[in-house]
């Protein structure tokens, strides 16, 4: 797994320049402003508020189409994240958003449920995904997301995804 004498600064900015390289490639989670917070392989997505996010502005409460979108994205980049990990830390790859083809391609959804629980308020969203199930062609991944406190989830969701095939 990748070079033992690497100093940590280079193995950090070497991760996060691929993570960077991911989302890039989701034009729409850059309008959103999702985030995502790296600490080693495990990834926590956050949804920043922002007044576009309302759906009914008299409660206020984020979009559900919002909060689905938030789900999935962070389901197929965990799964992405998952995927590359070892043949990013192995060497035999270098996604990073200044080369064009060298992020692999993202898992496509087949589909998708969410369950909402709560409105979500006018506040910072966050989420993680834990992957279920995952083969060559097809994984399963649950998603949770929740705003001030963990126990309390806004939503949740399963979804089924197709692997893109090297």
């Amino acid at each position: 797994m990748g070079d033992r004498n690497e100093p940590l600064h280079q193995i950090k900015s070497r991760r996060d320049s691929a993570l960077k390289a991911l989302v890039a490639g989701v034009p729409y989670m850059q309008w959103l402003g999702v985030q995502f917070d790296r600490r080693g392989d495990e990834l926590t997505a956050t949804l920043p508020f922002d007044e576009k996010l309302i759906g009914n502005p008299r409660l206020p409460a984020i979009h559900g189409g919002v909060t689905a979108a938030f789900l999935e994205m962070t389901a197929i980049m965990e799964l992405a994240w998952t995927a590359m990990w070892e043949d990013m830390e192995a060497g035999r790859i270098a996604p990073t958003a200044e080369v064009p083809g060298s992020v692999p391609r993202l898992p496509k959804t087949i589909d998708f449920t969410v369950d909402y629980l709560r409105s979500g308020l006018p506040r910072d969203a966050y989420a993680r995904a834990r992957i279920i199930r995952s083969g060559r062609r097809y994984a399963s991944v649950h998603v949770e997301t929740w705003q001030d406190n963990r126990s309390r989830l806004m939503a949740q969701a399963t979804g089924h995804f197709l692997m893109p095939q090297q």
